[in-house]
């Protein structure tokens, strides 16, 4: 069985290869290009030291006879030097040759250098004699004459000053590269140690140390902080919604289980009617179920989607809390026109509806008085009113808070009210709680059609 290693992908790597790439591509250019100026200037300056000696070259054409004796400027230039020389017509045929040219056997200089002419200098050929020389070309003219002169220089010293100045060039080339090298090192960690905060902090979120990433992350990194960040909060208003859609759903069968509890223990109701109001408990359980699982992926936002008319709901939960709190003998009266409809989803009404009929049936005394209308507004007015003891003014905007309970003496884990206020919020309504003129609590839910 052999093992495959498969190193990991590492995006420090990537940019670390790819800039010394272009770095190093960067760099030879340059190098090679410095090297070639180097040369040319060179050229060019052993161009212009020739063009200076141009007297002295002239001093050799002399004494072979191809300039008159009539040159009077000669005499103060006849240093005795000799050039390798090669004298060229127009179309470049060799018409003369110096005597160290000749020594040498160069007898096709011109026509060598014709192949090349056209070339950026220098010009470099390897001659008869199989030496490599650098050719300068002289159009000059002397004492009236024309003369295309090519003056030879063995290239054995300036190619050695060349290679010379190009293993330094690349030298400091390797020195460049070298600090480079270091210079991204240090800007690839640099610049990834935001990337390293971002891990740890996501890391520090997923052991639940912290909610959110911050917000001091550098501009290019802040289009993904926020992204991140905004997907946690959806995250964890997700979960909350699942986790308040479980509790709100075990509060609202509390009450139904509560009735097919009383049903069952009823002895006044034959086994057929029993079950007729059994399975009506059951089919609003269903509907509860199926309508907390929609809004906990939907949210509240997404459950606003059609009218619901009042009155048939409101006579159907009182019927059920009649069974629950039979024994209290509670008058319920309902105030509410048959055309009057709900502007939202059924399940909503019956949550709030639900939860606030249910706690006037439990902390009233014997009265209950539910009402809907419309007020000039175009509003819709939904009233919940008992002659229980009331809601003390100092806890009126804590009770619609969860968990909070106005009533510690009876059983309840202060849901109702929180899921009512998230209800009607979510509508662009508003949940506000007075004394009734039945002297208990009055709960008024206004929500704009």
């Amino acid at each position: 069985m052999q093992l495959k290693f498969k190193p990991k992908k590492r995006l420090l790597t990537r940019m670390f290869l790819t800039s010394l790439s272009i770095i190093a591509l960067v760099g030879f250019g340059l190098a090679w290009m410095i090297n070639i100026l180097h040369a040319q200037n060179s050229y060019n300056e052993e161009t212009a030291q020739l063009i200076a000696e141009i007297p002295k070259v002239a001093a050799e054409l002399k004494e072979h006879d191809l300039i008159p004796e009539t040159s009077e400027w000669l005499d103060e230039n006849n240093t005795p030097e000799r050039y390798v020389i090669a004298s060229c017509d127009a179309d470049f045929r060799q018409v003369w040759t110096s005597s160290l040219a000749v020594d040498k056997g160069l007898f096709d200089t011109c026509e060598r250098f014709n192949e090349i002419r056209n070339d950026s200098p220098p010009y470099y050929l390897n001659l008869a004699d199989e030496k490599g020389y650098f050719i300068y070309l002289l159009a000059v003219e002397i004492a009236g004459n024309k003369y295309n002169l090519l003056v030879m220089k063995d290239a054995e010293n300036l190619e050695a000053e060349l290679d010379k100045f190009s293993r330094l060039t690349y030298i400091r080339l390797a020195m460049v590269l070298a600090l480079a090298l270091v210079l991204l090192i240090s800007a690839g960690y640099w610049g990834m140690r935001p990337l390293v905060r971002m891990r740890s902090e996501l890391e520090s979120v997923n052991n639940g140390k912290s909610k959110s990433l911050s917000q001091d992350y550098p501009v290019e990194l802040e289009g993904v902080t926020q992204a991140l960040n905004q997907l946690l909060v959806q995250s964890s208003a997700q979960q909350d919604r699942y986790q308040n859609a479980m509790n709100d759903l075990a509060h609202s069968l509390k009450t139904r289980l509560a009735a097919v509890h009383a049903i069952t223990d009823d002895i006044n109701l034959d086994k057929h009617s029993a079950s007729e109001k059994i399975m009506e408990q059951v089919s609003q359980m269903d509907l509860l179920v199926k309508y907390q699982l929609k809004r906990a992926m939907l949210g509240r936002k997404g459950l606003k989607q059609e009218q619901t008319l009042v009155a048939p709901l409101v006579n159907q939960l009182s019927q059920m809390l009649f069974k629950v709190y039979r024994d209290k003998q509670v008058m319920f009266e309902a105030h509410i026109p048959i055309e009057h409809v709900f502007p939202g989803d059924k399940g909503d009404l019956m949550e709030l509806c639900g939860n606030l009929m249910e706690n006037a049936f439990k902390l009233c005394i014997s009265q209950v008085r539910v009402s809907a209308s419309y007020n000039d507004h175009g509003e819709f007015l939904l009233v919940v009113e008992d002659d229980g003891q009331g809601v003390d003014d100092s806890i009126k905007q804590k009770i619609i808070q969860r968990g909070v309970r106005a009533d510690t003496q009876k059983a309840g884990q202060g849901i109702g009210l929180a899921v009512c206020h998230e209800i009607v919020t979510s509508y662009g309504g508003k949940l506000e709680i007075e004394d009734s003129d039945l002297e208990g609590a009055k709960f008024i839910i206004t929500i704009p059609i």
